[in-house]
């Protein structure tokens, strides 16, 4: 069927490449790089006030184009490995590489861009990241398959993504930090605490899979109050590093808010309505970085880092 966008630019392959662009994007669900981006960005202003109290843009870009980059690559990777598994499962059988949308191919394709970005954009930050970067990679390609071994797979993915802060704290200082720790445990702490939840819908055909989780071996009770445990992890590593990196009151509020947005997420969940169980995951936890990410850059701005 013609569309208005095929009168304006004529026959040809454009549109198809278009299509198939925003398909990949749709398959590596690029906006939700929400959830990782604003502890990133967190890290990296706390290094640059503990520096020289100034905001390095050109780095801020790199560590932007970094983590858009890999988590490009560890999505697609992931759906391309795990998408027999999405073919039987209800929830995902309509996937693009499921449904042709995307082809195997072109989701190579896709994600070796998106690595090369992500190495190429390390390079330019400085030698310690470049040294680093493959490193990170290595649990983005290993979660997919974590499944497969073990009932812990949500454990891995909160490795990979602990990763963001550590990286984005060295990409500003060329340095490690344990400060950087602190608040890359907390994320992936959160992110795998969350994870447990998300994974509490697809029980029954995990179990009639073989896919292993937490969900499907223990039960959906255990998985909640799992994400409980996790989340109050979580606060506590915050509070570890907001201690540890001097925090103000801003941040502090920041954290306040966070531990309510925690309280109402579980209570929306529970292991007889999941109903609401997208609200959590989505809605929920994308406030939480961006609430915490706003309190914490105006926490540094009021205790003087300029722009």
């Amino acid at each position: 069927m013609m569309t208005t966008a095929e009168g304006v630019l004529g026959p040809g392959p454009a549109p198809e490449a278009g299509n198939k662009v925003r398909a990949f994007l749709r398959l590596v669900m690029i906006e939700h790089s929400v959830f990782a981006l604003p502890f990133a960005y967190i890290a990296a202003l706390t290094a640059m006030f503990q520096l020289d109290r100034h905001v390095h843009w050109g780095e801020l870009l790199l560590v932007t184009v970094c983590m858009v980059g890999l988590r490009t690559f560890a999505m697609a990777a992931n759906r391309i490995i795990d998408r027999e598994i999405d073919a039987r499962n209800p929830r995902t059988a309509g996937r693009e590489l499921v449904t042709g949308a995307v082809s195997v191919r072109s989701a190579w394709t896709g994600a070796g861009i998106a690595l090369l970005v992500f190495l190429g954009s390390a390079a330019l930050l400085n030698p310690l990241c470049l040294m680093l970067a493959p490193v990170a990679v290595i649990p983005m390609v290993v979660y997919p398959y974590g499944k497969r071994f073990t009932n812990f797979p949500h454990a891995i993915l909160g490795l990979a993504q602990a990763i963001g802060p550590i990286g984005a704290w060295l990409a500003v200082t060329g340095e490690w930090s344990w400060d950087a720790v602190i608040l890359g445990l907390a994320v992936g702490v959160w992110i795998g605490g969350f994870d447990l939840i998300f994974a509490s819908q697809d029980v029954a055909s995990d179990r009639a899979d073989g896919v292993k989780s937490v969900p499907a071996r223990f039960g959906v009770p255990a998985a909640l109050w799992g994400a409980r445990g996790a989340h109050v992890v979580t606060t506590a590593l915050l509070v570890w590093y907001a201690l540890a990196t001097d925090a103000g009151a801003l941040f502090w509020a920041g954290l306040a808010i966070v531990v309510v947005a925690f309280f109402y997420e579980h209570t929306i969940v529970t292991p007889h309505d999941l109903s609401r169980l997208n609200r959590a995951f989505f809605t929920v936890n994308g406030f939480i970085g961006m609430a915490l990410f706003v309190c914490a850059s105006l926490d540094l701005v009021v205790r003087g880092l300029t722009f």
